[in-house]
């Protein structure tokens, strides 16, 4: 009975952490050093009170109920968590002073892991040194480190050409960079700063979780003294390793191993899943290959997975343990002192380790490793622990180490895919003639002996024979367990990334072995062996195949709009007791817990109403208006790189989030900043027609042969809703330029309306004053705010209560101007930056607020901009 309390309390306990540290997650700023040690010492003084009883004359906690005691327990429990991640935060607050944001700094340092190859350049981990500021006469002078500067920043280190240039432009790249190198650079930092879109990737809580806390550029302009390669340390050997293995692996797989991520070959592409599946560098897997692996539902194993540890580990500890045995036969007392299965599973387990270290450190290689040292540690104590015991013991020294890893998806998908297979490994009746020993009575949190089959044997159980009875029912219990991973999985699935693979089952049945018995061994085998790389990227080449032809075939996947958090909680509840040992009845009655979370739509606006949601893409314009069964993308944001841009990074996520299928892509006008992520949008909403103003052979118009040019006189109505093209006129000026045709656009019902400007200047602004302009309640800030727009006559004309100023924090351009934020001042409007704001929604129904992202989901890892 004593062990069966103990046991409940130690899982109410880890419960109570987990609790507590999503609920420290939520603060929106973090308290001081003193308040989370006196919640500390709070939460520890009912155990100083116990260990104290016996002197102080108190019989203790043992006259209290047992729901008391178990509340006691869980809140003490759920205080220390919250106390000691605050605590951990703390430490990782460290922030650039905003007096050196944008300023010439001279640095000494580190680079601390493998380089991110870009298009032009490189993306690096740099650990700071020493620092000194560069004056206006080119003096330098030291920077306090402990003070001013984080010592871990990222940087970009870029050729010198620009976009601009096109493909085919001259880039003269920057040096190689190598883990563990020590160089001196001139540098612009700024502060850690991302996009914040509804339920999009949090940039500043990867940024944050990294420990990172600046991020810049390299100088390298004419006055800039030349970067310095100063000497090659032993720090960070593993990643330096990482890097050395990488290149020589894209080296032999890829002539031209530099060009991966543009190569349209199917060599060079797989080249990249090989990498990803040695080194963990994911970046090395093209764009287009995610798609298809996403769409079949195998992107895990396209990565170093818990299922690619748990192989290693287990490899490892047979071999480790038959060497040990066979010892004992050269006269080696070893193993008469320490049981070689007990050596065998700590060197699997250390060598787990070293793996999970070489792979990048990823959560499933850690929540793996953790759980395989827990198993380990009962293992050679002779203790056996109920499976959830060491589930919820493993994540909790997950989250000890990095509590963030709680709002990862990764976590939670890796987590409950173990939850379920060690439900199925309990439910798994014994095979026949087999003596099973049955717990003692009083021990119920004894675990089978399913939990340590489920991580250190199961793969040799799956290399059994295939052939016979024995191989039927292994082939059947397979099919059991990926149909019911995949089920449980699916809530989850749709809740992080509103899409669920409808081929999963059949992509992963194919795809696990393949991947985890062939392709991953020939690929670490090319470490010692550099020709099992060849190998493996030939047993690569047929499994794309089939996943391509898999991802083409009709409703291969399922999007749905993202749920909310309540309804994705009630259906991963009804998934779960399908898989949970329930009866049937009890099953059937929570199968309709599923439909909420499936039939969900978002809110549109009413008949007659309109929305506009300006979503955060940097510097550039991407503006949603929404009707009651109609939507309109004005612009779609700006090309990050070669490689990324506004489309596939934000507007791509966010209408597939939201369900929107467009009726418009309208593209103001034909800069980058406005178009570049009109291909991927256009890709994805195949049903969309095309506006715009770009001359008749722009490569978008191949699109979309029935495009429509964006001139004044066009109006429509949709739902209610007035949509009229103010500009540019049918005959525009000949050899203007694409700001002076930036298309115009006014939304308006029956008592509100907003203008869409696009980049027009002031010749445009004057035109438009000139024809007649109309009050608006909203207004887009033409040009970004910049000097050459936003003239006074305009905005006297429209007299917005709002104006909203989409572009990038900190852009090259000075957006907003300072001399037009002072003007829409004296003006009396209320301007809103996307810098400040993140994403804005706007409402005809509720014209007197607007909602801002960045204010609604602020917690204190992102950037402190007080919105104006």
């Amino acid at each position: 009975m004593m062990a069966m309390q103990w046991a409940r309390g130690l899982g109410v306990g880890l419960l109570a952490w987990w609790l507590g540290v999503a609920l420290q997650l939520q603060q929106v700023q973090l308290w001081p050093a003193w308040g989370y040690a006196a919640l500390l010492a709070l939460a520890l003084f009912p155990a100083l009170l116990k260990a104290l009883a016996p002197r102080l004359g108190w019989k203790g906690w043992g006259g209290w109920r047992h729901w008391a005691r178990m509340g006691l327990l869980g809140a003490v429990w759920l205080a220390v968590a919250f106390a000691v991640t605050g605590m951990h935060a703390l430490g990782r607050s460290a922030a650039l002073d905003p007096a050196l944001e944008g300023q010439d700094l001279e640095v000494v340092g580190v680079v601390q892991a493998m380089p991110q190859r870009q298009d032009l350049g490189w993306r690096f981990r740099f650990e700071i040194e020493q620092a000194w500021r560069v004056e206006a006469e080119g003096a330098l002078s030291p920077i306090d480190l402990a003070t001013a500067l984080p010592t871990q920043v990222y940087l970009g280190w870029y050729g010198q050409a620009g976009l601009s240039e096109g493909p085919g432009a001259s880039v003269a790249l920057p040096e190689p960079v190598q883990a563990g190198e020590r160089w001196r650079l001139r540098v612009r930092l700024k502060a850690p700063h991302g996009h914040m879109n509804p339920r999009g990737f949090d940039y500043e809580l990867w940024l944050w979780e990294q420990g990172i806390g600046a991020t810049g550029t390299v100088r390298q302009g004419a006055r800039d003294p030349p970067a310095v390669r100063l000497a090659t340390t032993w720090k960070h050997p593993i990643e330096g390793w990482r890097q050395a293995v990488r290149e020589r692996l894209l080296t032999q797989l890829t002539p031209t191993a530099g060009t991966l991520a543009h190569s349209p070959d199917v060599t060079s592409r797989l080249a990249g899943v090989v990498a990803a599946l040695v080194t963990g560098d994911q970046a090395a897997i093209d764009r287009s290959d995610w798609d298809i692996f996403r769409a079949t539902g195998v992107a895990h194993l396209m990565s170093i997975s818990g299922l690619h540890v748990t192989m290693f580990a287990w490899l490892a500890s047979v071999l480790v343990a038959w060497s040990w045995r066979q010892s004992a036969l050269w006269g080696w007392t070893g193993p008469l002192l320490w049981p070689a299965v007990h050596v065998g599973s700590v060197c699997g387990a250390v060598f787990a380790g070293f793996y999970a270290l070489f792979s990048g450190w990823g959560v499933p290689a850690q929540r793996t490793l953790w759980m395989l040292c827990v198993v380990m540690v009962l293992k050679i104590s002779a203790r056996q622990w109920h499976g959830s015991l060491i589930w919820l013991l493993a994540g909790a020294v997950v989250l000890l180490l990095d509590p963030w890893a709680l709002l990862q998806p990764g976590f939670w998908l890796s987590f409950v895919a173990v939850g379920v297979l060690m439900t199925l490994d309990r439910q798994r009746p014994p095979a026949p003639g087999k003596v099973t020993q049955t717990p003692e009575p009083d021990a119920p949190w004894r675990g089978t002996n399913g939990v340590h089959q489920s991580f250190w044997h199961r793969s040799s159980a799956r290399l059994g024979p295939v052939w016979g009875g024995a191989g039927l029912q292994a082939l059947q219990r397979l099919l059991r367990e990926q149909a019911t991973l995949t089920w449980a999985l699916a809530p989850l699935t749709l809740l992080f990334f509103g899409q669920v693979s409808l081929v999963g089952l059949l992509a992963n049945l194919l795809a696990i072995p393949w991947v985890t018995l062939v392709v991953t061994p020939l690929a670490l085998l090319g470490v010692v062996w550099s020709g099992a790389w060849t190998l493996a990227l030939w047993a690569l080449q047929p499994m794309a195949w089939l996943l391509g032809e898999m991802a083409a075939w009709p409703l291969a996947s399922l999007s749905l709009p993202l749920p909310p958090w309540g309804l994705s909680v009630l259906a991963l509840g009804g998934a779960a007791a399908w898989v949970l040992p329930l009866p049937l009845s009890w099953k059937l009655l929570c199968l309709p817990w599923l439909w909420p979370a499936l039939s969900w739509q978002p809110a549109r606006p009413d008949a007659g109403q309109f929305e506009l949601l300006a979503a955060d893409v940097g510097q550039g314009n991407a503006v949603l208006v929404r009707t009651a069964k109609h939507s309109l993308l004005y612009d779609a944001g700006p090309k990050y790189s070669a490689e990324s841009d506004a489309g596939h990074r934000v507007l791509v996520p966010l209408l597939s989030q939201m369900g929107e299928r467009l009726d418009v892509l309208m593209l103001s006008h034909r800069d980058s900043d406005h178009t570049g992520g009109a291909a991927a949008v256009l890709a994805m909403q195949t049903q969309a027609r095309l506006w715009s103003t770009l001359e008749d052979e722009h490569p978008l118009h191949a699109l979309r042969s029935d495009w429509t040019r964006c001139q004044a006189g066009h109006r429509w109505v949709w739902d209610g809703v007035m949509f009229e093209v103010l500009h540019p006129p049918v005959l525009p000026t000949p050899k203007a330029s694409s700001n002076a045709v930036s298309c115009v656009l006014r939304i308006s019902n029956s008592e509100v309306a907003a203008l869409l400007a696009g980049d027009i200047e002031a010749p445009q602004e004057q035109a438009l004053v000139q024809a007649g302009l109309r009050p608006v309640k909203l207004l887009l800030v033409p040009h970004h705010g910049s000097k050459t727009s936003s003239t006074r006559p305009f905005l006297q004309a429209l007299q917005p209560q709002w104006a909203l100023v989409q572009a990038g924090y900190r852009n090259r351009y000075g957006h907003p101007a300072a001399p037009v934020l002072s003007r829409y001042r004296e003006e009396g409007i209320a301007l809103l930056e996307s810098t400040r704001c993140g994403a804005a929604t706007w409402q005809s129904a509720a014209p007197e607020k607007v909602r801002c992202e960045r204010v609604e989901s602020l917690r204190y890892w992102h950037h402190a901009i007080v919105p104006n």
